[in-house]
């Protein structure tokens, strides 16, 4: 089903504050693909759950993310789930200006987020009701977050945190980094990955990433467990950068 991964230029960026050492190599935002199109199977609890397809499009100094994750099997009933972000590419990474998520046909499902850098203040809309929260440099929401990582100076060591919005609430995720690497085989490829593992903390929700170390930290693998225990693991199959 994918036998070839075609680089033609850089993918994927941060806004996350790290813990590292000083002497390392940044990406521009000079090297910015014009288009990323990636694909993923999901699985829920080790069973066939989704597919996701995104395509990221960058325009000058704005971009736009859509991720569109339509269940498998009975899951399909639940409708495509359909994720936008649109903002601004800085020298410091994307800056979101506004993320929606939208559930199938049911418009009591959808929320949203608009960031409000001016004022640092973030603003959620849950049900047509917002809900604020100040805004740190370098949040993230469920769209753009993956599409950071190539902005992360390299090599990563130590520790991260991350901050991201929902759309419901704004969580952080604090990682520390295995630096020897990890090899994962999916889809007639394998890659040697970084470990970002989730720090010791209360939260009951965790997110766990392994990122390419050759194709620019491209999320390889996601492992996400919420606060019902349920496991989520999203697989990389296909990538095509221009």
């Amino acid at each position: 089903m994918f036998n070839h991964i075609k680089i033609l230029s850089f993918l994927f960026f941060l806004s996350i504050s790290l813990i590292a050492s000083a002497q390392q190599t940044v990406i521009s935002k000079n090297t910015l693909p014009k288009r990323i199109q990636a694909a993923y199977e999901v699985t829920k609890n080790g069973q066939p759950f989704a597919k996701v397809h995104e395509l990221f499009v960058a325009t000058e100094n704005v971009y736009k993310i859509e991720s569109i994750t339509k269940g498998v099997g009975v899951y399909a009933l639940f409708g495509e789930r359909q994720l936008t972000s649109v903002g601004d590419v800085t020298a410091q990474g994307l800056k979101p200006t506004r993320f929606e998520l939208h559930q199938g046909s049911n418009a009591k499902r959808s929320l949203s987020a608009d960031f409000d850098w001016a004022k640092q203040n973030l603003i959620m809309t849950v049900k047509g009701q917002p809900k604020e929260a100040p805004l740190a440099q370098g949040t993230q929401d469920l769209a753009s977050y993956a599409y950071q990582f190539m902005f992360l100076p390299a090599p990563l060591k130590d520790a991260i945190t991350v901050s991201l919005t929902t759309g419901k609430k704004l969580n952080q995720y604090q990682y520390r980094i295995n630096v020897e690497p990890e090899m994962i085989d999916s889809a007639g490829a394998s890659y040697k990955t970084l470990h970002l593992a989730p720090s010791e903390q209360n939260n009951t929700e965790t997110k766990e990433l392994w990122l390419a170390v050759e194709y620019y930290y491209v999320p390889v693998r996601i492992l996400m467990v919420d606060d019902h225990g349920q496991k989520l693991e999203q697989t990389l199959i296909e990538l095509y950068v221009e």
